[in-house]
């Protein structure tokens, strides 16, 4: 494929995933690393590292937008991002141990756990938590803006909430995909946080999470500016779109849209680990 016609394609791709990502909290690396591997023929490793600079394109496009909207709760995204950022190094140092069949293959898995989690999850809430005392005394709770009105909303189990975030670090570090997987579902399904909140919290947070790892990505030689540029740009042009679009559309929508989406990508992943074509 001639050069330009390849740096077209990838940047087409990465609006789309920019797009997802932003609408879900997923962050753009939820389709920018199958698409690169898979459709492209990128190596995993330089697909992970362009993708996590469209993790950060996408933080950076969406949480101003969050925040301004009301929807983003910076006091939860400081609190979470002390584990996530630690999980993201150690990730990213086992990353470069680990085979690139056994990185699809949990890639794929992860995946496919989130979406099944997402399709459990029935409307929209106010708040489904208790505020424990320890989410009391960070003061973690705090108002949506939706267009009923203002919602306020509490948190609870914010402990075990901070353990998940460790985790989704790691995998962040792991598979470039900015973890906002794992942390929309912590905070929507264990903590009682609002999905909208969540997911805006999410796209705020991804993006601290995923320099952590960059780093050491870029210091071993896996992020390429051929590769990683074009996936920066049409990321971050995605979810500025995305951003516009989130607080008009039902939160229906958005989880079949993350359901659909992440379960083909998973079970495709899986099919190619499986038979060795990663």
């Amino acid at each position: 494929m001639p050069a330009s016609e390849f740096t077209l394609t990838v940047f087409l791709i990465s609006i789309a995933a920019g797009l997802v990502g932003s609408l879900t909290g997923l962050g753009g690396g939820i389709v920018v690393t199958p698409a690169l591997t898979l459709l492209l023929g990128v190596d995993l490793r330089y697909a992970i590292g362009a993708s996590l600079v469209s993790v950060i394109a996408t933080s950076s496009g969406a949480a101003a937008a969050y925040v301004r909207d009301g929807l983003s709760n910076i006091r939860i995204a400081m609190f979470l991002e002390i584990a996530t950022t630690i999980g993201a190094i150690c990730g990213a140092l086992l990353a470069g141990k680990t085979p690139t069949q056994a990185l699809a293959l949990l890639f794929g898995v992860v995946l496919l756990h989130s979406a099944w989690q997402v399709t459990r999850i029935q409307g929209d809430h106010a708040s489904t938590a208790t505020a424990d005392s320890f989410s009391a005394r960070l003061r973690l709770g705090g108002v949506y803006h939706a267009r009923e009105g203002d919602i306020p909303y509490s948190v609870g189990r914010a402990k075990l909430g901070f353990g998940l975030m460790y985790v989704a670090g790691a995998l962040s570090g792991l598979l470039g995909i900015g973890s906002g997987a794992v942390k929309v579902i912590a905070m929507d399904r264990i903590m009682g946080i609002p999905f909208k909140v969540s997911t805006a919290t999410s796209s705020f947070m991804i993006g601290v999470t995923a320099v952590a790892s960059a780093a050491i990505y870029l210091k071993r030689g896996y992020i390429q500016p051929a590769i990683a540029l074009p996936v920066m740009l049409g990321v971050l042009s995605g979810s500025l779109l995305g951003a516009r679009l989130l607080p008009r559309l039902p939160v229906l929508i958005l989880r079949r849209i993350f359901a659909v989406v992440v379960a083909a990508i998973a079970l495709e992943m899986i099919r190619s680990a499986l038979s060795g074509r990663i």
